[in-house]
C-alpha cells in the first residue's frame, strides 16, 4: 500500500502562484510514476502532469504547459506541482496519484486539495 497526502491548496487571485506538495509513504517502490490530476465542479477528473520516479521524465496536459512545473524529491518521497500564472479555469480539487507506469490507471490516490483562483 502507498499513502499519499497533499497540501498547499488555497485561494489565489488570477495571475498568482501556488505550490502543491504530495508526500508518499508505504511501498513507494511499487509505483514508478507520480502524477497530478484535477477535477472541477461538474467535470470529469483530468490529467495535469506526471513525473517518473527514477529518471524524472515529465509530461503535461496542454492546458498547463508553460505555467505548471512538476518536480520530485526522492529523498523525502515528495512530489511538487508549482503553478504559476493561475487562471480561474484552474479552479479544481487537485489529486496526487501514484501509477505503476505512465498511461495506466492510478493505483493510489490522495485525498485531494482545493485550489480556487478568483478573477
Amino acid at each position: 500500500q502507498v499513502q499519499l497526502v497533499e497540501s498547499g491548496g488555497g485561494l489565489v487571485q488570477a495571475g498568482g502562484s501556488l505550490r502543491l506538495s504530495c508526500t508518499a509513504s508505504g511501498r513507494t517502490s511499487s509505483t514508478n510514476v507520480m502524477a497530478w490530476f484535477r477535477q472541477a465542479p461538474e467535470k470529469e477528473r483530468e490529467f495535469v502532469a506526471s513525473i517518473t520516479r527514477v529518471l524524472g521524465l515529465t509530461n503535461y496536459a496542454d492546458s498547463v504547459k508553460g505555467r505548471f512545473t512538476i518536480s520530485r524529491d526522492n529523498t523525502n518521497n515528495t512530489v511538487y506541482l508549482q503553478m504559476n500564472n493561475l487562471k480561474p479555469e484552474d479552479t479544481a480539487v487537485y489529486y496526487c496519484a501514484a501509477l505503476v507506469t505512465f498511461g495506466t490507471t492510478p493505483k493510489y490516490w490522495g485525498q485531494g486539495t482545493q485550489v480556487t483562483v478568483s478573477s
